[in-house]
């Protein structure tokens, strides 16, 4: 049974907001081990650059949301090219954390 196109939408966005809150929930767990000190010094630099990139993909999640649905195209539930951008960002904060020890 194929899906609706309104289900996929609703699929695509859920599935970049789950990433989202993934990274949110990281870039807090940075914050916390900072506030408790001992962090080396590149960081707070790394995590200034990581808050900009969660700020683009906060406003990639709202574009998104504010699309029409007859804006969207099959191929744009096929690529995984921009789930590579999310991954990548994740994958930086969990060095980080690692980093400072937790």
């Amino acid at each position: 049974m194929a899906l609706s196109t309104d289900k996929l939408i609703e699929q695509h966005i859920h599935e970049h907001e789950s990433r989202l809150k993934h990274i949110d929930e990281l870039l807090h767990r940075a914050h916390d081990e900072l506030e408790a000190g001992g962090e080396p010094a590149d960081v707070e630099s790394e995590l200034r650059v990581l808050r900009g990139d969660r700020e683009k993909l906060a406003e990639h999640v709202s574009e998104l949301k504010d699309r029409p649905a007859k804006d969207w195209q099959a191929e744009a539930f096929k690529r995984a090219g921009p789930m590579a951008v999310w991954d990548a960002v994740a994958q930086r904060l969990e060095n980080v954390l690692e980093r400072l020890g937790k």
